[in-house]
C-alpha cells in the first residue's frame, strides 16, 4: 500500500514525528514499511521568472536567460525547447542538491550559468504522472506563481512523502486510509478525526430505478441516482493524493469515486445515468458474451463471471471495470452510484483470467468491511455536492442483506498473560484496546471487546492477545531459554529413500529438476496414472496454475520442451515430488531420457537412450535400493497406451505391487511438446517403501571355475525374452549362474513368423569343479525344457 504522509496528517497530528520515525514505529507494530520516498526531492529551490531569453551564441539548442529570483537577477543557461521570456519557472540555485547531482555555478560553452531551470522529472517526480509537455521541457508554472517563493514543493503540492507499507493478508482493513489512520493513532496513542460524513446520503426523492440481484455472488447492492453533476477539473489536493496512491486523475467525478475508495476501502463505480436508458440494473453470473470495457479493450465474459447488465446488455464487469458504453465523460449530466459487495473468489478468478488487475479488483479480493458500502455512499454524496455541484438526488436503493451484527470477543487477563508469557497489568491491556476503538468493558478478570466493523481479522481471544503484544511491543517479552528434550537425530524411511535415490540418479548422470506443482486443466485431463480427483485451488494465481497436479509427466515433458526450445539437447532429468488428489498424496520418481546418453565423436562412441537403457536403469535402481532382480517383474503395458508407445513400453512390478510405467512416449503425444524420441518413467516411491527391502548378505568370491555354453535356436516371434529365460531357470539346475541373450535375428534363412535367439548360459558350482558329465546333464535338461515350454528348435 502507498501511504501518503501528508494525507495521513489530515486525520492525525504528525507534527512531532518524521516519516522515517513513523515508518520505524509502524514496522515494529507489524505493518512493515518497505520504503520511504519523497514525492519530489531538491534543496535550495526558488520560483523565478524568465525576464530575457536569447539563443546561445555557440549552440543550436541552448538559451541564455536572465531570470529573476526575488530581488536578484541571475544568468542561467537552459536547453529546454519551451524556455521563453515571461515564463514562471522552478530555479535550482548554486549549491542545490537534486536527485541527479549537485548544481554549481560554471560556464556552459563560454556563458556563465548560475543555476538550473528545472523540470519536475529532474526533481524526482514520477514520470507516470507527467504529461508529454512536462516531460519534454522545464515546468511551466501559472502566471500568478509568486516569484521568490522558497517553499516550492508546498506551492506545487509535492511536499509529501510516500510510505510503501507491506500489509499481511489478514489486514485488508488497512487498505483504507481512514482505517490506517486509526491504526497509526493506536500506535502513536493519538486521537484520530475522520471527516464528518455520516448520514450525508440520506437525501433524495423517491426513485423508480430498479436493481435486481440474480446471483448469490452479490449479497448486497447500494445504488443512488444523482440527476445533476458538473464534470470538470479535479481539485489539486485530490489529484496529489491520488498520484501518491498510484492512481491517475481523470475528472472530478471519476476522481471522487477513486478517492472515496481509497478513504473507505469500498470500490465504487459511477455510471453515466443517461446511458442506462432502461432505468434498471441486473447483476448476473450466467452470461456468455463479449463487452468493451473502459480501457477500450474487448473481453470475453464466461459463465461464472459477475456481470452488471441493463436491458440485457453488459454495462460493467462487476468489481473490476465498467463498460465503455456507460463511462463518465465531459458530456455527463447525471450519474448512478454503485456500491456493492461481490464474491472475492469470483472477482479474483475473473480478474486473473482477463488480466485486469484493477484497484477495485484488488480491494474486493483482499476483503471489504461490511459497513463500507454505507460509508462510501455517504462520503460520495458529500464530495459530489462540494466539488461537482451535485443535486437532484433520489433515495438510496439497498438490495440484499442489510443486517450487520457487531462482533463481541471476550478475553481474560490471566489467559492473555499466560499465552504471551508476559505479566501485563489490566490498565496496560485496556489502554491498548481503547486505542484500537475496541471499547473494552472490564468485569473482574474478564475483558469484553466490541470490535469495530472494519477489523474483520478479529475473531477470537487469541486475536486480542496479538493486538496487545504488537502494540505494547515484542521487546517487552522476557528473555528465556527454550526447554527441549534431547533426541537422537535420524532420517525417516522416506528421507533415506530420497537420499539414496538422488545418489543413484546422479550415478546415472541424470540432472535433478524441480517443476511447478500447480498445473492447468489440460495437464489434469492428460495425467499419467492420476492419483485421483484433482484438488482445485479456491483462488489460483492464474488459469495455468489452477490445480495441484496428480501426475509428474506433463510438468517434466514441459521442462524438456523448454530446454529443447533454448537449444539445449541431450536432456536427461529426474524429479522426486509428491502428487496429490482429494484425500490422498503419493511420492513419485520421474525419469526422462531425451537424446544421447554418451557422445564421444573422437572415439566414435555414441549411446542413444532407448527402451532397454531405461529398463536397465530402473532394474539397477531397484537392486541398489535392496530389491533383487528376482522380485522385479517387467510386464506388458496395459495401463496406459495413450501416453506411451504401445510396443515400446512396459509396467514395473515389485512382487505384487505395480510401481509404475516406463518406455517411449507416444509420438503423437510427444508432438504436443515439440519433442521427438523421448523415454519416460514414473514410479511410486511410496509403493517401493511398502515392500520390504532384502537384507544385504555377504557372498564370498567364487573359488571354482565357470563354464559357458552358447546356444542358438528358433522360436515364434511372439515368444518373449522373459519366457525364454524363465524356461531355462525352471530347468531346475542350481549350477546355472546366469543367462544372457546376446543376439536376436530375423530374416534370411529363418522362417517367416519366427526369430533366431542366441544366448549364453554360465554353469558354476560353489563347492567343486564341475565335470563334463554334470554340465552336459544340466545342459540337456535346459534344452529339453526350452523345447517343451517355448517350442524352441536348435539351429544346426
Amino acid at each position: 500500500m502507498k501511504l501518503s504522509y501528508k494525507w495521513l496528517n489530515e486525520y492525525i497530528d504528525l507534527s512531532d514525528i518524521t516519516p522515517y520515525e513513523l515508518a520505524d514505529k509502524m514496522t515494529t507494530a507489524g505493518l512493515e514499511v518497505e520504503g520511504v520516498e519523497p514525492m519530489a526531492q531538491g534543496t535550495n529551490l526558488v520560483i523565478g521568472e524568465v525576464l530575457e531569453c536569447v539563443d546561445h551564441p555557440d549552440s543550436d539548442h541552448l538559451h541564455v536567460t536572465q531570470t529573476r529570483v526575488g530581488d536578484e537577477v541571475l544568468q542561467i543557461v537552459c536547453g529546454a525547447p519551451n524556455c521563453r521570456k515571461g515564463l514562471k519557472v522552478i530555479v535550482a540555485l548554486n549549491g542545490a542538491e537534486l536527485p541527479g547531482g549537485k548544481i554549481t555555478t560554471k560556464p556552459v560553452r563560454g556563458q556563465e550559468s548560475n543555476g538550473m531551470l528545472c523540470s519536475l522529472m529532474e526533481l524526482g517526480v514520477d514520470k507516470h504522472w507527467l504529461s508529454e509537455v512536462q516531460l519534454s521541457g522545464i515546468e511551466e508554472l501559472p502566471e500568478d506563481a509568486p516569484v521568490g517563493e522558497r517553499n516550492v514543493f508546498a506551492y506545487l503540492g509535492l511536499d509529501d512523502t510516500i510510505l510503501d507499507v507491506s500489509l499481511t493478508p489478514n489486514r485488508a482493513d488497512c487498505n483504507a486510509m481512514w482505517n490506517m489512520a486509526k491504526e497509526v493513532g493506536a500506535i502513536l496513542h493519538k486521537e484520530v478525526h475522520w471527516p464528518d460524513y455520516e448520514g450525508k446520503s440520506h437525501v433524495g426523492e423517491p426513485t423508480n430505478f430498479k436493481v435486481v440481484l440474480e446471483t448469490e455472488k452479490c449479497p448486497t447492492f447500494y445504488g443512488k441516482v444523482v440527476n445533476h453533476v458538473k464534470v470538470g477539473p479535479t481539485p489539486k489536493w485530490m489529484v496529489n493524493y491520488l498520484h501518491a496512491a498510484g492512481i491517475n486523475s481523470i475528472n472530478n467525478v471519476v476522481d471522487i469515486s477513486n478517492f472515496v475508495m481509497l478513504e473507505t476501502g469500498q470500490p465504487l463505480h459511477y455510471y453515466d445515468y443517461s446511458k442506462l436508458p432502461k432505468g434498471d440494473i441486473t447483476v448476473v453470473d450466467d452470461r456468455e458474451m463479449k463487452m468493451v470495457a473502459l480501457d477500450g479493450e474487448e473481453f470475453e465474459i464466461q459463465k461464472g463471471d459477475i456481470l452488471i447488465t441493463t436491458g440485457g446488455e453488459a454495462t460493467g464487469i462487476a468489481g473490476i471495470m465498467g463498460g465503455e458504453e456507460s463511462m463518465i465523460d465531459e458530456n455527463t449530466k447525471g450519474i448512478f452510484i454503485e456500491a456493492a459487495n461481490f464474491d472475492a473468489v469470483s472477482i479474483r478468478k475473473t480478474s486473473l483470467r482477463l488480466n485486469l488487475i484493477t484497484e477495485a479488483a484488488q480491494h474486493f479480493t483482499k476483503g471489504v468491511e461490511p459497513l463500507a458500502m454505507q460509508k462510501a455512499m455517504d462520503r460520495s454524496v458529500q464530495l459530489l455536492k462540494e466539488y461537482a455541484e451535485a443535486d437532484g438526488f433520489e433515495e438510496t436503493i439497498i438490495v440484499g442483506k442489510k443486517d450487520y451484527e457487531p462482533k463481541v470477543v471476550k478475553e481474560t487477563l490471566s489467559h492473555c498473560n499466560e499465552l504471551l508469557g508476559t505479566n501485563f497489568s489490566m490498565d496496560q491491556v485496556t489502554d491498548v484496546l481503547s486505542a484500537l476503538d475496541f471499547k473494552p468493558e472490564v468485569n473482574g478478570e474478564e475483558i469484553t471487546c466490541h470490535i469495530p466493523s472494519y477489523r474483520t481479522d478479529i475473531e477470537r481471544s487469541a486475536d486480542i492477545d496479538e493486538e496487545v503484544i504488537r502494540l505494547i511491543g515484542f521487546d517487552s517479552l522476557e528473555t528465556t531459554l527454550p526447554l527441549m528434550s534431547a533426541t537422537v537425530g535420524q532420517l525417516s524411511p522416506i528421507q533415506r529413500l530420497r537420499r539414496k535415490t538422488r545418489e543413484i540418479m546422479c550415478s546415472f548422470n541424470l540432472h535433478e529438476i524441480i517443476t511447478y506443482t500447480l498445473v492447468n486443466d489440460a495437464y489434469i485431463e492428460n495425467a499419467l496414472l492420476p492419483l485421483g480427483k484433482a484438488v482445485a485451488l479456491a483462488m489460483p494465481m492464474s488459469e495455468a496454475r489452477k490445480y495441484v497436479r496428480t501426475s509428474l509427466m506433463n510438468s517434466v515433458l514441459e521442462c524438456a520442451q523448454y530446454n529443447e526450445a533454448h537449444q539445449s539437447s541431450n536432456n536427461h532429468f529426474y524429479e522426486i515430488s509428491k502428487v496429490y488428489a482429494e484425500g490422498d498424496e503419493e511420492e513419485r520418481l520421474a525419469i526422462l531420457l531425451d537424446g544421447k546418453l554418451q557422445d564421444d565423436p573422437l572415439h566414435k562412441q555414441t549411446l542413444i537412450a532407448d527402451f532397454y537403457t531405461l529398463k536397465g536403469m530402473i532394474i539397477s535402481f531397484l537392486e541398489k535400493c535392496g530389491y533383487q532382480e528376482g522380485r522385479v517383474h517387467i510386464n506388458p503395458n496395459s495401463k496406459d497406451t495413450e501416453h506411451f508407445h504401445p510396443y515400446r513400453s512396459a509396467e514395473v512390478w515389485l512382487d505384487k505391487t505395480c510401481l509404475g510405467v516406463f518406455g517411449e512416449i507416444h509420438p503423437e503425444y510427444a508432438k504436443k511438446f515439440d519433442l521427438n524420441h523421448v523415454l519416460y518413467a514414473e514410479l511410486s516411491l511410496d509403493g517401493l517403501l511398502a515392500s520390504k527391502a532384502s537384507k544385504v548378505r555377504f557372498k564370498p568370491l567364487e573359488r571354482y571355475p565357470s563354464v559357458s555354453r552358447d546356444i542358438a535356436f528358433v522360436v515364434k516371434k511372439e515368444v518373449s525374452a522373459k519366457e525364454i529365460l524363465d524356461a531355462i531357470h525352471k530347468a531346475g539346475s542350481k549350477m546355472i549362474q546366469s543367462t544372457e541373450i546376446f543376439d536376436i535375428y530375423e530374416g534370411e534363412h529363418v522362417e517367416e513368423g519366427y526369430k533366431s535367439v542366441a544366448l549364453r548360459i554360465i554353469y558354476q558350482a560353489s563347492d567343486h569343479t564341475l565335470t563334463d558329465n554334470e554340465i552336459q546333464e544340466s545342459h540337456n535338461a535346459v534344452l529339453k525344457n526350452l523345447e517343451s515350454k517355448v517350442k524352441a528348435q536348435l539351429r544346426s
